[in-house]
């Protein structure tokens, strides 16, 4: 120990200082680069195609009501009004069909023919009950003409007169049938037989259903089509008897279909129920919709969500957040020439409600500045992805 130089104590005195000197410069930088991460803000450029290939969806944020609601399931429906099933009177075959299911037609739109002996039947029937009632009006005029004169016989005038009277009649309830199988009847009179009649819609809308083929022999009132009007299409919601004191007309609802994928549907209740159904006991509850889009089908499936209270607060959809350890983000959207840019911004998160979440930003936004609403996660990889290609 008394042997060491004086020379190796200065070099290893150095040597220390030197390690102390390089860590402390390490621990500045990492501390620089730490400060630059935090207070600079990374930014994601995409193309207008990579836009388009991810689907990105881009929205203001809006005022919601994330608590205070009733969860109700039904279906979509139509007023009785706005459906229409096609019959027909006499047993008769079909011979030609004009429309298919899914068609939109217009009220007193010819769907089918129909033809058959005994519709031509009645059309004989009723000419011959015409040109009879016609012979009997000239034989009741001229018996008139002999009693007002004091020459003809009452009771001949009497007899005539309930012969013509029986006739016009008889003549009536055939015309009437004439006007049921679609047949002109002032054709009929002037010696026109029809070999087909058509079947007319009686309201306007979409064909749902053919239930007959060309050439079938359908029975009377047998059902051949269905028509429904979608326009009038409302939201049908079985709410359960504890909720149904929350429940009342004007209140909004939110729902989904399945035909509708990611899409928010919105209503207003017009109608509540007055009686219970007993499997399950709930009343049913209408709404009109407000934002329709789609096609929209009468039985389709829907979930919803009534609005009992008028709590809101800023909210965004779950998968427009992307998390980066403990601290959340969600990205404003600017874009630039053919390009997109998304500029993380970091949130505070609330309760969630089903899909959606309410945030807070820990720094002022612009107004009305505009937010990727999905692909959150994807858009913080490319981030990441980026620091780390530049810190390399």
């Amino acid at each position: 120990m008394k042997n060491i130089s004086k020379y190796t104590v200065i070099g290893v005195m150095a040597m220390l200082l030197g390690l102390t000197s390089c860590s402390d410069s390490k621990s500045t930088t990492a501390q620089q680069e730490e400060t630059l991460t935090e207070g600079e803000a990374e930014e994601v450029m995409l193309t207008a195609k990579q836009f388009d290939a991810l689907q990105m969806q881009i929205d203001t944020l809006q005022m919601r009501n994330m608590s205070g609601y009733v969860e109700a399931n039904g279906q979509l429906e139509v007023p009785p009004q706005n459906e229409a099933t096609i019959t027909t009177v006499v047993g008769a075959n079909v011979v030609s069909i004009e429309v298919i299911e899914g068609d939109k037609v217009n009220k007193g739109q010819t769907v089918a023919y129909l033809s058959h002996p005994n519709i031509i039947q009645k059309q004989t029937d009723y000419l011959n009950a015409y040109s009879n009632s016609q012979f009997l009006k000239k034989e009741f005029e001229r018996q008139k003409t002999l009693y007002d004169a004091g020459v003809g016989s009452g009771a001949n005038f009497q007899k005539a007169e309930a012969e013509y009277q029986a006739s016009r009649s008889m003549v009536n309830g055939l015309e009437a049938q004439q006007q049921q199988l679609n047949v002109s009847a002032s054709g009929v009179r002037n010696g026109t037989i029809y070999q087909r009649v058509a079947l007319r819609s009686p309201i306007q809308g979409f064909v749902q259903k053919v239930e007959v083929k060309t050439g079938q022999y359908v029975e009377p009132q047998t059902d051949l089509m269905e028509i429904v009007d979608t326009h009038h299409v409302h939201a049908d919601l079985m709410v359960f008897e504890k909720d149904v004191y929350k429940v009342k007309e004007g209140q909004k609802v939110t729902f989904n279909v399945q035909s509708i994928p990611g899409k928010e549907l919105t209503a207003e209740i017009y109608s509540v129920g007055k009686t219970f159904e007993q499997n399950p006991k709930a009343i049913h509850v209408h709404a009109e919709i407000e934002n329709k889009e789609g096609n929209l089908i009468p039985g389709m499936y829907i979930q919803g969500r009534i609005q009992t209270d008028n709590n809101k607060t800023l909210a965004i959809p779950e998968s427009a957040i992307a998390a980066d350890g403990n601290r959340f983000f969600v990205f404003s959207v600017e874009k630039e020439g053919d390009d997109w840019s998304f500029t993380p911004n970091e949130v505070t998160k609330g309760a969630q409600d089903g899909d959606w979440i309410p945030i807070d930003f820990l720094t002022e936004q612009k107004s009305n500045a505009k937010y990727a609403f999905n692909n959150a996660y994807y858009l913080m990889a490319e981030m990441k992805k980026g620091e780390s290609e530049h810190s390399h």
